[in-house]
């Protein structure tokens, strides 16, 4: 996902989205191990989308603090 398309969530909803990749890529780190990942550059595009989230929710921090 793009950066906007997670600016149009909630912050009840990225919460949810951020679990939810967390647990994605602790799979995809556990398939990695065993070496049953079919496509490695997914971890990649997982740990970006948490920073992409991550950001995003420290924005709606930053705006509802000024």
């Amino acid at each position: 996902m793009k950066a906007k398309e997670f600016r149009e969530l909630t912050e009840v909803e990225l919460q949810e989205k951020l679990k939810n990749l967390k647990e994605e890529l602790f799979h995809l780190r556990f398939q990695n191990a065993v070496n049953q990942l079919e496509n490695p550059m997914r971890i990649k595009a997982v740990k970006k989308d948490i920073a992409r989230v991550l950001t995003v929710l420290r924005e709606y921090q930053n705006s509802a603090n000024s």
